[in-house]
């Protein structure tokens, strides 16, 4: 007795023609199409979850050094350095938020910093 497939091909097609809901041309109706379509924005996806990594990176230090220029003329890598000098282990994501949400707890760690790089090694 031969089985026929077509309820699950029905099933798998429609649910990759769900996922390029959207596209614009043949390319959200088309089989092939959809295949091709579906196959390029997940490789997009997945390097775009990559680069969000830097780009958040580079956010964050532009932050951080905003906020280390307005409290004095402290650059970015001065303010690092006296970190590290200093042995404070905050990441650059937490130096952001305390940038930006608060003032008073960066201004001390840049106090530290400065008096920690200022010190002769």
């Amino acid at each position: 007795m031969r089985v026929r497939s077509v309820t699950y091909t029905r099933q798998r097609k429609k649910k990759h023609i769900r996922r390029v809901k959207g596209a614009y041309a043949t390319k959200k109706n088309r089989w092939r199409m959809v295949k091709q379509h579906l196959k390029k924005s997940l490789t997009y996806s997945y390097v775009g979850r990559k680069d969000n990594k830097s780009n958040f990176r580079k956010l964050w230090i532009i932050r951080i050094n905003a906020a280390a220029r307005d409290l004095g003329g402290m650059t970015y890598s001065q303010l690092i350095h006296g970190l590290e000098k200093a042995q404070v282990a905050v990441d650059r994501k937490m130096l952001a938020d305390m940038a930006v949400n608060d003032p008073q707890g960066f201004t001390e760690l840049a106090h530290i910093a400065k008096q920690a790089s200022a010190t002769p090694a």
